[in-house]
C-alpha cells in the first residue's frame, strides 16, 4: 500500500499532479483544493494517497492533508459516489465545510457539485450522519464523564454538537476531541470551534 509520496512536483494540472520519487512518477487525481496549495513546478510536494482498484481500474488519488483523504475514504464509502464524485465535491469545499455539511445534515449543499443529484446527496449525508453515529456508540472513547457531560450539556449550543460531529467525520474519535472542546469558548460558532480545536490538536502533535 503506497500511504504517502513525497518529492519533486513535475507535473500539476487540475485535478491531477504528478510527483517524482526515486526516479519515478507517481500522476494522483486530486482536488482543486489539494493543486491549489501546491507549490511551483520543481518544489518538493508531498501527497497522502489511496489506491483505488476495481475489476477494470487502477487508479491513484492523493490530497495535502489527512483530513481530506479521510473525507475521500469516507465519500467513496456511499453508495453511489466514486473516486470522480468525492474528488469534484473535495474540489468544491474544504475538509472542515465537508464535516459541518455533513454534521448538520446539509444536504441540499452538496447538490450545488457537478453530477450529485438531491438524492445522491441526501444518501451521502444520511450514511455519513449513520455512520458517525454507529461509531461515537462503538467507538473507543478515552475522555473522562466530566468532560463528556460537559460537551452533552454544551449540546444546548447546537454548535458544540455539531462541531463534535464534524471533527468525527474527519476521522478524529469522540475522545480525542471531547476534551479540547470543552475547554473552549462555548459560545463560538461551529466553524470557529473546529478550527481551534484542529489548530490545539497540530500544536499538541508538534510538541
Amino acid at each position: 500500500m503506497i500511504y504517502s509520496v513525497k518529492g519533486k512536483l513535475i507535473v500539476k494540472e487540475l485535478g491531477f499532479a504528478v510527483i517524482e520519487c526515486g526516479g519515478v512518477g507517481y500522476g494522483c487525481k486530486t482536488s482543486y483544493n489539494t493543486v491549489s496549495q501546491l507549490g511551483e513546478l520543481g518544489s518538493e510536494a508531498m501527497l497522502y494517497t489511496y489506491l483505488y482498484v476495481r475489476e477494470d481500474v487502477v487508479e491513484l488519488f492523493g490530497f495535502a492533508t489527512l483530513q481530506e483523504l479521510n473525507c475521500f475514504k469516507l465519500l467513496i464509502s456511499v453508495s453511489g459516489v466514486g473516486p470522480k464524485a468525492a474528488t469534484a465535491i473535495l474540489s468544491d469545499v474544504t475538509p472542515e465545510r465537508f464535516a459541518l455539511l455533513v454534521a448538520s445534515g446539509d444536504s441540499k449543499a452538496f447538490t450545488k457539485t457537478k453530477g450529485i443529484g438531491a438524492k445522491t446527496a441526501q444518501r451521502l449525508v444520511l450514511e455519513l450522519k449513520d455512520k458517525i453515529s454507529s461509531e461515537s456508540i462503538s467507538g473507543s472513547i478515552s475522555a473522562d464523564a466530566a468532560e463528556l457531560s460537559h460537551i452533552a450539556a454544551g449540546a444546548a449550543s447546537s454548535s458544540v454538537a455539531e462541531a463534535l460531529e464534524a471533527l468525527m467525520v474527519l476521522g478524529y474519535s469522540q475522545g480525542e476531541a471531547a476534551p479540547i472542546l470543552s475547554k473552549l469558548d462555548q459560545s463560538l460558532s461551529t466553524q470557529e470551534l473546529i478550527k481551534e480545536t484542529l489548530r490545539l490538536m497540530a500544536a499538541k502533535n508538534m510538541r
